[in-house]
């Protein structure tokens, strides 16, 4: 049994003017111990995704319109809003994409690494202080920093406080949004590499959600790509890296500069992700694909296997034409 399996999810915010449609008809499998990387342009879906997973969509305007999210063969849409209170912090656990609004700025920060401690296990105030501790010198923080408030702190070591307090009770789901879009270059690899040796450390799995083909090549062993609210490619990290069957992944990769190939300029690609109040009919991908034909624009796209465990959202691609 998958640790984490969403089925047919659908997610729409209704305003007085439209229904925007940001996650339509989506499947997804996380193993135990596994990393998958989720990854598209702003706008794709991803977060909605996410917060779906802890059931944290705003509702209204949000509204889960479908679908099932079963987290070790329970369905976490339907469980009562005390239990998944239990479960968020503890079994599932989030690290949020802006630091500086994750941490409560009056509250020091080992008392906000306990607060979740004693909220989730039967312990003393005392001994959830003494793990705090812990999980600060764990994450490279001196632990006589407890009782500094998160403005003494850097962008980098306000990430490490809010990866320890996702790790405090040993989560069997991290979810990672964004982890070090807010961090410079070093800092990030330093905490990629941290939240590798915790992952194996506490034999917990991982969502990483990224725009960053380049911080997928590190942390993930699979790679969703999603566009316009749907998976349109998924695979191991092998298949996907050497062998990239969807035009959108292709241009993903198109757009990376590379140190193996001397080429004068990169290949964005052009326009931008349809509206998702008004998703065209077909691929939804048409309107920037160079390879788009009358099929495309008609037909809804299938999710289909090409090879074992990579799976493609194009025809054409499926058919050997791209």
């Amino acid at each position: 049994m998958s640790l984490l399996e969403i089925k047919h999810l659908s997610v729409q915010f209704e305003t007085r003017d439209s229904v925007i449609k940001a996650v339509n008809d989506l499947d997804l499998t996380i193993e135990a111990g596994q990393t998958l990387g989720l990854v598209g342009e702003t706008g794709a879906g991803k977060t909605t995704t996410a917060l779906s997973i802890l059931r944290l969509i705003q509702e209204p305007p949000g509204r889960i319109k479908g679908g099932e999210i079963l987290f070790e063969g329970k369905d976490l849409l339907k469980v009562s809003n005390e239990e998944m209170r239990a479960i968020r912090g503890n079994e599932i656990s989030m690290i949020f994409q802006d630091p500086m609004t994750a941490l409560n700025p009056i509250i020091r920060v080992g008392e906000q690494i306990a607060e979740v401690i004693r909220l989730h296990e039967n312990c003393s105030k005392g001994e959830a202080m003494e793990k705090a501790l812990y999980m600060l010198e764990t994450v490279g923080i001196r632990p006589e920093r407890s009782m500094d408030y998160p403005h003494q702190f850097s962008g980098g070591m306000k990430q490490r406080v809010v990866i320890a307090i996702a790790l405090a009770c040993s989560p069997k789901l991290l979810i990672a949004d964004e982890p070090t879009t807010a961090l410079d270059v070093t800092i990030q690899a330093q905490v990629l590499e941290m939240m590798n040796k915790l992952k194996q450390q506490f034999n917990t799995a991982m969502l990483m959600i990224t725009h960053d083909l380049g911080i997928v090549a590190e942390t993930c062993d699979h790679v969703a790509i999603m566009y316009a609210g749907e998976l349109v490619e998924y695979g191991t990290i092998e298949r996907i890296f050497h062998n990239p069957r969807h035009p959108y992944t292709n241009g993903l990769f198109g757009a990376i500069p590379s140190l193996d190939k001397d080429v004068d300029r990169l290949r964005p690609i052009p326009g931008l992700m349809p509206d998702p109040a008004a998703l065209p009919k077909g691929c939804k991908f048409q309107e920037r694909c160079e390879y788009a034909c009358d099929k495309c624009r008609e037909n809804a796209q299938m999710f289909t296997e090409i090879e074992p465990g990579h799976f493609v959202r194009c025809e054409r691609a499926v058919r050997g034409e791209i």
